[in-house]
């Protein structure tokens, strides 16, 4: 496939960004300065469409793709439309899922530029968040004037790969003339609380005072250490000047794409930037974003945090899945990541499509709780068959979907996502919202954790470690009870248990540590042992990436 790439001044200027709100960094990517916040302070009368989907697989069902036709498709109907995307992480990228840049005809480009250090931005948060370490260490080493308690460093050093061998580390640091063991570990930077910050994060101003909110550590009277009691709040600022705003790029068919932070949503908060909507629903029609996994994982964040935080209110969703994906939740195949896949599953099985759909059944129900349509995208593939599709586009309908569209977006791009677009365009103009959250700020941290639990992942009852409740308890004392609740735990299961597939119940949610994020504006809850740092499959995608003498990477989707 030839794609043709436009200069990204030309891109900007169909959205309507000023060449002073520009800065290009090369020809076909940009970043987009906060100037122009001040000129779209008044929304335009967008629509939001937020793309979620089923229970995946480790290969993903399709959103990315999705969101990318989606958009195209929205522009071939002469509707201003963009997207929004989170940005690619090289964990994921080297280990099972792959990129974060689509694929076939429905991609963000350039691809390789996207998916590996971009404009810089990971390097920047990562950047900021290990300098901190920096300094909270060396407040201890140099007489420890604040009173740190060694032992209660919250903080990570991160790094943008997967490394299982970091997860957990020991080392020395001395304190007031003695050597103190410190037990702790690296997290991926898409984990760390930096990078949700950033996310959430409505303008520079705001991301400042979120710097100086972050709680590191306690003295040894049990009082919270901030970055503005070490006074790191202005270097990490300095570092994160051009990381906090959005990047512009393209679609293969020109269509605008900001790609602004990547948090992950199993350990974190799973969507873009608040800023890059915000510049989009100030410029576009339409604009189409993603969040992370199932809209039992990425999802319910989306709507309980980051809308919280945004104040914008999704018009409708479409949730995709696929057949394939939809076979893997019955108990008769095992998708394993980084391992094939049985081709079993891509042969006609109506009593497996019939098992698995009770995910698709939960999942729907997942969305409609919050007051928003929803909208099922099959995503196609070659070897579904008609039967096939027909029974689980009735099935949707059943389960109260308020239309099941294919899409063959990755074959075709807009074309394959005009049927789509246009039930989009039909039931953001027919239907408006009735978005709501799924539980109050008023609500304790317990009963935030117990609604997410019972009505999202169909848990009986939630298990609190010693640990967990004592946090919670410390941390309502303390004036956090307010905060938005996040809960870590595997994307491969609507429980805390991969094997556990379609819809499981009868299952109680085991919460064996909390964290406070006061900077990003959470409570970091950590279902059984969900870990922050991911590690590589037995067959990394790694192993087929490799770049041509013409310095064309290849292998990348």
């Amino acid at each position: 496939m030839t794609l043709k790439l436009k200069d990204i001044s030309f891109v900007a200027k169909s959205l309507g960004i000023r060449g002073s709100e520009i800065e290009p960094n090369g020809r076909h990517k940009a970043k987009i300065g906060l100037n122009i916040l001040e000129r779209l302070k008044r929304r335009k009368d967008s629509r939001y469409i937020l793309i979620s989907a089923i229970t995946p697989t480790a290969l993903g069902e399709g959103k990315t793709v999705t969101t990318i036709g989606l958009s195209m498709a929205l522009n071939r109907l002469k509707y201003k439309s963009a997207c929004s995307l989170r940005q690619s992480s090289l964990g994921p990228l080297f280990g099972a899922k792959g990129g974060a840049t689509g694929g076939g005809a429905s991609q963000v480009l350039p691809q390789d530029e996207v998916n590996f250090h971009f404009t810089g931005d990971t390097h920047a948060v990562g950047t900021a968040n290990n300098l901190l370490v920096s300094f909270l260490e060396n407040s201890i080493f140099h007489a420890n004037k604040l009173g740190i308690d060694p032992g209660t460093l919250t903080l990570k050093r991160c790094l943008d790969i997967s490394d299982r061998s970091l997860r957990h580390i020991r080392y020395f640091l001395k304190a007031n003339g003695q050597k103190r063991e410190i037990e702790t570990g690296f997290e991926i930077t898409a984990a760390s609380e930096v990078m949700s910050l950033v996310a959430l994060s409505r303008d520079f101003g705001d991301m400042r005072s979120r710097l100086k909110a972050m709680s590191v550590a306690r003295t040894t009277h049990k009082g919270l250490i901030s970055v503005k009691d070490l006074e790191a709040d202005g270097m990490m600022a300095a570092v994160l000047k051009d990381a906090i705003k959005p990047n512009l790029v393209q679609t293969s068919e020109n269509t605008p794409c900001f790609i602004h932070t990547g948090p992950f949503a199993n350990v974190s908060i799973g969507s873009s930037s608040i800023l890059a909507d915000r510049m989009a629903l100030g410029l576009c029609d339409y604009v189409v974003t993603e969040s992370g996994f199932g809209a039992d994982c990425g999802g319910e964040k989306f709507f309980d945090i980051k809308c919280r935080y945004s104040g914008f209110k999704p018009d409708v969703c479409v949730l995709v899945c696929s057949l394939r994906g939809l076979k893997a939740q019955s108990n008769k195949f095992n998708v394993v990541p980084g391992r094939k896949i049985d081709p079993a599953i891509f042969k006609e099985d109506i009593e497996a499509l019939s098992e698995g759909a009770a995910n698709l059944k939960k999942q729907i129900q997942n969305v409609l709780i919050f007051g928003v349509p929803v909208i099922v995208c099959l995503n196609v593939f070659e070897r579904d068959t008609a039967k096939e599709l027909e029974f689980i586009a009735a099935k949707a309908k059943e389960f109260g979907a308020a239309d099941c569209v294919e899409s063959m977006a990755w074959a075709y791009g807009s074309r394959g996502a005009v049927e789509l677009a246009s039930s989009v365009v039909r039931y953001t103009r027919a239907r408006g919202s009735n978005f709501k959250f799924l539980y109050e700020d008023a609500l304790s941290l317990k009963g935030k954790i117990e609604a997410v639990a019972s009505r999202i992942y169909g848990a009986s009852g939630v298990d609190y470690s010693a640990q967990a409740c004592e946090g919670l308890d410390i941390f309502s004392s303390e004036g956090f009870a307010h905060l938005p609740v996040c809960i870590a735990k595997t994307q491969f299961s609507l429980s805390h248990d991969e094997s556990l597939k379609g819809a499981p119940s009868r299952f109680r949610l085991p919460i064996n540590d909390v964290r406070l994020c006061s900077g990003a504006g959470f409570i970091l809850a950590h279902a059984s042992t969900m870990q922050t740092m991911p590690g590589l499959p037995i067959e990394p995608r790694g192993e087929r990436i490799d770049v041509k003498a013409t310095g064309e990477v290849t292998g990348l989707s």
